[in-house]
């Protein structure tokens, strides 16, 4: 019998088409590898769909969750990639890939990851947590960068490099969460780091990365192709194995599982964590799809891999 794959889409915040575009993606290789996949949908609402857009609520999700053999929740951000759908499968007693609750909580919550950070010796920018009521107390004086302390694809993330910015700034991102960190600018390369563990507890790492990027590697950046990604990043040997024993490090301290994208500055006094995906973007063009492709995993691979990491794990 084929094994039955239920890919979850959507989700109740910002990053909703970006959700719908990697489960779009991972369904259709599945099916093309030869799984039998099982498409849902949660809308804006938190609504649940099934096949042919079929309204089927919670119980009725649950339910179908429970004739699958794995689930693999493609939702980024709030509601889904901070453990809420890992929680889910976990009461409902479904295989799932991915990380699980604890993991996909902290590392959404990037004031807990940075604690997490510090707490293994990896550094961090220089931030202050404030909240909508301490926002206003705050001085500007120097360039920073403001955004959600929970949230991802970039979106309300801002550079403040005048005084007279800070205020919208603040607001965008307190639109989308209730905390925001004001963190210092870090100068220095953007690498990222893919970090996949397999049942056995080894980790395989993908070439790095390197985000090349005119300005703030902002939504706009990140999906309209203003930014030049490159495989493998150009580094010495020291600084590639400083960044993965980094990544590594960060991936199991905050208890990941499946695949995760670590984001780090690479500067002149080495790695700066900036932050821990547990579902990063997967369309075929996504940057972990990509880096896993330059080690000769293509993307049905990968995707193959992880759901049957997921079953025997």
């Amino acid at each position: 019998m084929r094994t039955r794959v239920a890919v979850i889409g959507g989700g109740q915040n910002s990053e909703h088409e970006v959700s719908l575009a990697s489960a779009a993606a991972v369904a259709s290789a599945l099916e093309e590898a030869g799984y039998d996949v099982v498409r849902l949908r949660i809308d804006r609402s938190g609504d649940w769909y099934g096949g042919e857009e079929r309204p089927v609520g919670l119980a009725g999700a649950v339910e179908v969750l429970r004739t699958c053999d794995v689930t693999i929740p493609v939702l980024h951000g709030p509601h889904g990639e901070d453990g809420t759908l890992a929680a889910l499968c976990e009461l409902a007693g479904v295989r799932y890939v991915g990380s699980g609750v604890r993991a996909g909580a902290l590392a959404m919550d990037k004031w807990a990851t940075k604690l997490v950070a510090e707490a293994v010796g990896i550094a961090t920018a220089p931030a202050v947590l404030l909240a909508a009521a301490t926002a206003p107390t705050y001085a500007w004086t120097r360039p920073v960068v403001v955004k959600p302390v929970a949230s991802g694809s970039s979106q309300g993330v801002s550079l403040v490099r005048e005084p007279s910015g800070l205020s919208a700034a603040l607001d965008a991102a307190l639109a989308l969460d209730d905390r925001v960190l004001v963190e210092d600018v870090v100068t220095g390369r953007e690498i990222d780091l893919a970090v996949l563990r397999r049942p056995d507890g080894s980790h395989l790492v993908a070439p790095a990365l390197e985000i090349v990027v005119d300005g703030l590697f902002d939504f706009d950046a990140k999906y309209g192709g203003g930014a030049d990604f490159r495989i493998p990043a150009e580094l010495a040997d020291v600084e590639r194995k400083t960044l993965e024993e980094a990544a590594v490090t960060m991936f199991d301290a905050l208890g990941c599982s499946g695949v995760a994208r670590v984001d780090f500055f690479w500067t002149d006094k080495g790695p700066v964590l900036n932050e821990v995906n547990t579902m990063p973007g997967f369309t075929e063009h996504s940057q972990v799809p990509k880096m896993f492709a330059a080690a000769g995993t293509s993307y049905a691979d990968l995707l193959d891999l992880l759901v049957r990491d997921a079953l025997t794990g």
